[in-house]
């Protein structure tokens, strides 16, 4: 039987107009409030469109696309190139709606985003970008895909690790090999001389970070054991925006720890990082070899151009759409891990002889 919203109101303690405001994520309510309504909401397993659950088996040309950020050129690229994807799909006129949901990166919005979308018996959905690796937030998540899945939508995890969901259902996970990306491009920098090597990481708790700092201080480690240690003073966690990465580079300034190099989260940071070194009086490569990730287009156009690694956002993407439409066969053991590349251009070189600054 169909779990009512008067029953939800009751198992959160909360009256129905409260639950109704929490769903529709148009009203302010207090956050503690907020919080009850969604538990009861999982714990019951409610969905906001009645009708949706009389036809549950039934599915529409909805495909719910969640990214981070749609300003931010990672998310564009991959949800565009899914987006284009899914025109050979549709079951009347060619197309299917993709919905595109920017949940800021924040979990809350993520579950709330999926609640939605299930209430409109969405085909499919893909959630791209980094996991918040927050145990709850995962648990709620798995359970949320777990239901999804089991009316058969098919769910692609794109960009992130996998999640303990029954193998029967039709939930695959497209990963990049960000670890083996950042080592590369560690392996790059030491390769050239440089062992005071900083690093602007992204937002602690978030999986794309954990992989790409990660693999960069296993490069460091093979090389020396002692290394890793002698970079922690040269980390610093920040966002992926480009003020992010300018911050974190004033304030490794501040520190005045000397570095020959920095690694970005990726290339948006990046050119945050070396609009700082300008401004301190600093060249890049000649005294600080800067590197991104991702090899977003605007890469080949930086003064000089940025090393970076390719992440292969436009095939990860149709791969996306052509697995969340069926058009392709679910992997063995529902993983597929596409390669990163190494590009190598003039924003990196050998340290100068003098040893760095500042």
């Amino acid at each position: 039987m169909a779990v009512t919203l008067a029953e939800v109101a009751a198992h959160a303690g909360v009256s129905p107009a409260t639950v109704s405001r929490v769903l529709n994520g148009g009203y302010p309510v207090a956050g503690g409030t907020r919080t009850r309504v969604e538990h009861a909401v999982e714990e019951l397993g409610y969905v906001a469109n009645g009708p949706a659950r009389a036809l549950a088996a039934a599915t529409s040309d909805l495909v719910g696309v969640l990214v981070h950020d749609v300003a931010d050129s990672f998310f564009g690229i991959l949800a565009g190139s899914l987006q284009s994807a899914l025109a050979p799909a549709g079951r009347s006129d060619g197309r299917r709606l993709a919905v595109v949901c920017n949940t800021e990166g924040d979990a809350a919005a993520e579950l709330a985003y999926l609640t939605l979308l299930e209430g409109q018996r969405a085909g499919g959905v893909v959630l791209t970008g980094g996991a918040v690796e927050e145990p709850g937030h995962t648990a709620a998540l798995t359970a949320r895909i777990t239901r999804m899945a089991g009316t058969g939508a098919p769910v692609v995890l794109c960009g992130r690790p996998p999640l303990p969901v029954p193998a029967a259902l039709p939930v695959v996970t497209v990963m990049f090999d960000d670890r083996g990306g950042a080592f590369r491009l560690a392996e790059h920098l030491l390769t050239l001389g440089h062992r005071r090597i900083a690093y602007v990481a992204g937002p602690p708790g978030l999986s794309t970070t954990r992989e790409r700092l990660g693999g960069h201080r296993e490069a460091l480690r093979r090389h020396d054991p002692g290394l890793p240690a002698a970079c922690d003073p040269l980390t610093v966690h920040a966002g992926f925006e480009r003020s992010a990465g300018y911050d974190a580079t004033r304030e490794l300034l501040r520190r005045a720890e000397p570095f020959t190099a920095v690694a970005a989260a990726n290339d948006t940071v990046a050119t945050g990082v070396a609009a700082a070194l300008r401004e301190a009086g600093l060249r890049i490569p000649e005294d600080v070899s800067v590197a991104g990730f991702d090899d977003l287009p605007f890469c080949v156009d930086t003064a000089p151009a940025l090393t970076t690694v390719r992440v292969p956002l436009r095939e990860a993407g149709i791969l996306a759409a052509q697995l969340v439409t069926g058009r392709r066969p679910l992997p063995p053991g529902g993983i597929t891990t596409l390669p990163t590349e190494l590009m190598v251009r003039g924003s990196t070189a050998p340290p100068p002889a003098d040893g760095g600054r500042p």
